[in-house]
């Protein structure tokens, strides 16, 4: 979900791992040249949904990353299905009320701009979590815990799981 600590953790987690840390939003902003909302306005949330889709096709091509994807990648089957067989994923799970704490400033979130931001939130909650908890390999709650903790417990649990693996 957004604000659930993706960029910051996932930042930390490539350091820790000595990975490379990609956002696929961002990645959509350098290969469009304008912002998100920009996207949203012009396109839509379908056409921006497309570019994301064409975008984790790409990047999940990519050896030795830490990847960041937006909130809504979830929604398509297809993005679920690309996720879930090309690396582990990670789903940084928090309350509707810490994503508001963590979002209700942030005028770059496109699906938060209605008349009524934290009932938005808590439908795109409600849609998402299922969605999130089917395509996670590993939950964290990224609720009261420094982004920098559970980037380390989370580079813990990926080292010890690669570890049984080989």
């Amino acid at each position: 979900m957004m604000g659930a600590g993706k960029t910051t953790i996932g930042k930390l987690l490539a350091n820790f791992l000595n990975k490379t840390f990609l956002d696929s939003d961002r990645e959509i902003q350098k290969r469009t040249g304008v912002s998100i909302p920009v996207i949203f306005e012009i396109e839509g949330e379908a056409g921006f949904r497309k570019r994301e889709t064409e975008m984790l096709l790409e990047l999940v091509k990519s050896k030795n990353i830490v990847l960041a994807t937006g909130g809504g990648a979830v929604i398509s089957t297809e993005n679920r299905k690309l996720l879930k067989h090309s690396g582990t994923v990670v789903y940084l799970r928090a309350t509707v009320d810490d994503l508001w704490r963590r979002t209700r400033q942030d005028k770059n979130r496109p699906l938060l701009q209605t008349s009524d931001p934290r009932r938005k939130l808590t439908e795109l909650y409600n849609q998402r979590d299922p969605l999130y908890l089917e395509t996670a390999h590993i939950v964290v709650e990224s609720g009261k815990r420094s982004a920098r903790y559970l980037a380390q417990l989370l580079a813990q649990q990926l080292v010890c799981s690669d570890l049984r693996i080989k």
